[in-house]
Parts: structure tokens; sequence; C-alpha cells
């Protein structure tokens, strides 16, 4: 643990990238075999769940320390984390316990079945055995929350310079579903076992945000346009008669869309297809919080599979009867999946059509009017590109319509977490509804540290109320929030909820009087 804890405290310690990737790599040339695998695991968002209550957690510590509960609440609110809060207040440790990552990963597994007061045992003890920087990752990984800075793209540089095998290898080679408990480091990220998990996903072929005019894109007719919708990207997999459902975050999602399985039985063959799950009743590409309600959910009632019908729109075929088609051109791997889907069409699939032009003048027309689709743009494919692994700069472009923007005022406050931990940096707006303020979106993003630091000075001299670590702040300082979607929704007072708000600007020259009101906002839903 000791070597891993290292390896954390580095990674936050630093924004650099050659010092988070020399860190990760200098663990592996020194970790166990064992523990490489966990920390394999555990960077990808494999983490076992969690085996003690939070709460037991708290109320062991203040056993331990004979703090008032008020106290401890005050000084949560302040470090914004409840894993560092409790390795804070502990006492110094009396013991060194020294055991690898993967000899605590397997115990804490282990313990979820033991009885609360033998969990009490194992943790306290080894709170008392660990310093400052083992217990906060021992908090985080028996809290079930821990995360961990680093992108798939920085792991995979890492793994590809620890172990001098190809980037699209490696990131082919970890994804998808493999087991700790199953699986050695090294067979793992050669792709030993690739071949024969029938689900085995590829690495999703990504697009750069467009950064120059059409024009220097050169020949229209060497380009692809299609809508670029927004739904939940997924890889539908059939293989020997087995379905797989894949997502983008590397989930398997397959329960989740009952009528793609059946869709998918109905075609013959294997094959692997690209496309984007999206929720479409009567033709119509319905709002992304509609798809929403149909997600993470254990079971998929009958009711729910008549209100919120999905479809997906196919884009792309990247394996046919077992053969990899990701290196033939994008003209060639469209002509086999048209041909797959219209000889065999069923009710749930259809392919997202190309969007005609002569000119890229036309495609500008397009664009701006892809909202009234329910698109948020176009995606430009070169006609002869591959299927990458991952982002490369040129094939692929995302053309999004430019972002919608509202002013809303800071109601709520929060502290962040690990460096942010001494600012305010979480936020909550809200807008008007006749004479009162309705909370409306979330946004953690868009700041300058500066700014961060004048807002957080004004959070603590105008706090109203107390609420755990959240604070209600005087409704004055006034921001422009950026989207790029709005639908009907009960999570926010408002009744709508935003796709991916970021803050734009603080709106210094705006009095909170000023800013908008919901029902304006409600008619920017289509």
């Amino acid at each position: 643990m000791k070597h891993f804890a290292e390896l954390i405290s580095t990674l936050e310690s630093t924004n650099k990238t050659n010092a988070k990737i020399d860190a990760m790599v200098h663990y592996l040339n020194t970790a166990p075999e064992n523990d490489k695998l966990w920390f394999l695991a555990l960077f990808t968002g494999k983490r076992p769940k969690r085996p003690v209550n939070t709460n037991l957690l708290k109320q062991w510590a203040l056993e331990i320390i004979q703090l008032p509960e008020w106290l401890f609440l005050e000084s949560y609110s302040s470090v914004g984390d409840l894993g560092e809060t409790l390795s804070l207040i502990l006492p110094p440790p009396e013991n060194d316990i020294q055991k690898s990552l993967s000899q605590w990963m397997t115990e804490l597994i282990h313990l979820k079945d033991q009885t609360d007061e033998e969990k009490k045992r194992y943790v306290t003890e080894s709170w008392n055995g660990l310093d400052y920087t083992e217990r906060f990752i021992f908090n985080k990984l028996i809290g079930g929350s821990f995360r961990i800075g680093v992108s798939k793209k920085l792991l995979i540089t890492a793994l590809s310079k620890y172990s001098d095998i190809d980037s699209s290898q490696l990131m082919h080679s970890i994804m998808g579903k493999w087991n700790v408990d199953e699986m050695n480091f090294d067979d793992l990220i050669t792709g030993t076992n690739i071949n024969p998990d029938n689900s085995k996903p590829y690495p999703f072929c990504l697009a750069y945000p467009l950064e120059k005019e059409t024009q220097e894109l050169g020949k229209p007719e060497e380009w692809q346009a299609e809508y670029k919708w927004d739904g939940i990207r997924g890889q539908l997999i059939k293989r020997n008669t087995e379905i797989f459902i894949w997502s983008r975050g590397e989930e398997l999602v397959t329960p989740q869309f009952p009528e793609l399985v059946t869709a998918l039985e109905h075609i013959p063959g294997n094959f692997v297809l690209d496309g984007e799950i999206l929720a479409v009743n009567d033709d119509e590409v319905l709002n992304f919080n509609e798809l929403q309600k149909r997600l993470n959910r254990k079971t998929i009632t009958p009711k729910m599979l008549r209100e919120i019908p999905v479809k997906v729109f196919v884009y792309d075929i990247l394996e046919f009867n077992d053969e990899d088609l990701r290196e033939k051109p994008l003209s060639e791997r469209r002509k086999i999946l048209e041909n797959l889907i219209e000889t065999y069409p069923v009710e749930h699939i259809k392919i997202s059509g190309s969007v005609p032009f002569k000119n890229w003048d036309d495609l500008i027309a397009i664009r701006e009017n892809s909202r009234e689709n329910n698109s948020e743009g176009l995606m430009l494919k070169q006609k002869n590109s591959h299927y990458h692994s991952g982002r490369k700069k040129g094939d692929w472009w995302k053309w999004k319509v430019d972002a919608l923007t509202i002013d809303a005022v800071l109601i709520y406050a929060q502290k962040g977490s690990g460096r942010r931990s001494g600012y305010y940096t979480d936020y909550t707006f809200a807008v008007k509804k006749d004479e009162q303020l309705v909370t409306i979106a979330k946004a953690y993003s868009g700041l300058t540290d500066k700014e961060i630091m004048e807002v957080s000075r004004f959070v603590t001299k105008n706090s109203l109320e107390k609420f755990g670590p959240v604070r209600t702040v005087k409704p004055e300082l006034v921001f422009e929030i950026a989207f790029e979607g709005i639908g009907f929704s009960n999570r926010h007072k408002s009744g709508v909820a935003l796709r991916f708000p970021r803050i734009v600007r603080w709106r210094r020259d705006k009095k909170a009087d000023e800013i908008d009101d919901i029902e304006e906002v409600k008619k920017l839903i289509k």
C-alpha cells in the first residue's frame, strides 16, 4: 500500500503530464504482479462494491477521538471530503502495517459479508497502522468512492511506455469484461484472452471538435456528413449467437435495452456495430432526458418500453463475420453496413443517414438548423478514413451547433475536493419563477483560479444557512451558463434540466433581478 500511496500522492500533486506518466511507469516497474493488476482495475473504474457504510466509518472515528458530532460536521464541511476528513482527525498510528495493495483489496472484498462488529475491529486496527496518505486511500476504497484524475489516454500512454506495446493494442486489451481473480497482468495487457471473449468491444473511434473553416477540409465529395445525435453511444456485438451492448463508458448495458437484443437476434451472422442509442417515438428523436429515465435500471417494465421506446441509429460496422474491418476505408465499411441492415431490416435498428450536400455552404445552413432534428450538430468523416482507436486529428470532426446559454444566479455553494478542498468550487444556480428563485443546474467548471478565490470569499462572507458541507448564499452573483440541451425533468425545482452545463463567464454587469425567467427558458425545449 505504501508504494500505491506514493503513486497517488505524486499524481495528485502535479499537473505535468510527463511527471504523471513517469510516476505510473515507476510504479509498474516496482510493484508485484497482483498489485499491478489491481492498479489497472482501480484506474479503469473496476472498484469492488462498498463493504462498509460510510455512516459507520464516521461513527467509529468519533468514538476513537471523542469529538462532538457538530465539530466533526464543521470539519467535514471545511474539508469537503469524508475520507480525507477521517484521515485528518484520527490520531497518529501506533503501528506500521505492511500489506500489498492486492492483499488490502482481497480483505476489503471479504469484509462485505462480515458482521458490523468484525468490520469495526478490522477498520479501526487498519487506521492504527496507516499513515495519513495510506489512511486516505484506505477510506476511499472502503467507502466505494475511490477515483483518480488520470484519463484513459494517459493511462494507456504509461502502459505503452512500460510495456513497449502499441497503444491501440493496449486499449483493446484492457477494454471490456475482465475479472481480477481470473487474469494476470501480463496476459491482460498483451491481449491473450481477447479472442475467446465474445463480449470484447473495440476501442471507440473519437472525433475532435472542428477547429478550422470547412473550406480548409478539401473537396466536399471526399467527406461524409451525418447528424451528431445526443444519446448513448454504443457498440452492438453479436458473436456466436451471444449479444452484448457496450456504452462508450465501458459499461455493459445489454439488460437496459431488451428490444435491441431482440432486434439483433433477427440479424444473422457475427458483427460489431457502432451507433447511437436514442429514445425515438414515431420516428421523432426525443430529448435525452427521456432516454435517461431508462438508464441504470435493474428492470425495464413493459410500461417503460411502451412510453420510452428506443432505437439505435448505426453509422459504422467494425467487424463482420469474424473479419476486423477497422482498417478498411469508411466508404467500404458503409457499404457493408448498408447491405446488412437493408437486407435484414428490423424495427429498432436503422442506419443513421448521411446528410447530402454539394458544397460546404450547404452544410452551414443544415448545421444551423440541426436542433430541429434534436441533434447537436454534424459529424464530418473522411470517406477514406480508418476506424482508429481513440482520436486521430483530421479524419473525423464533430461540428456542433453553438451552445445555448442562460443567465442564472448562484444560490448554493460547496467546497471541492483534493487540491480545491479549501475553496468553494461546486455551485448550484437558479432562475426566476414569479417572485421566487428555482434551481436549474449545477456547474463545476468555467472560472479562473482568481475568480474561484473571489467567489469563495463572497460565499464565506455571505452564507445564509448551512446544510452539512453546502452553504446557502445571498443571491447576488450572476453567471452565464452554457449547455448542450434542455428538457423537462423533476431533478430541479425549475422543472427542467440542462445537458452538460458549465460556466461561460461571470456577469458582473448584471444584477440578480436581470436573470432569466423559467417560462422563457422552457421555450428553448423542442
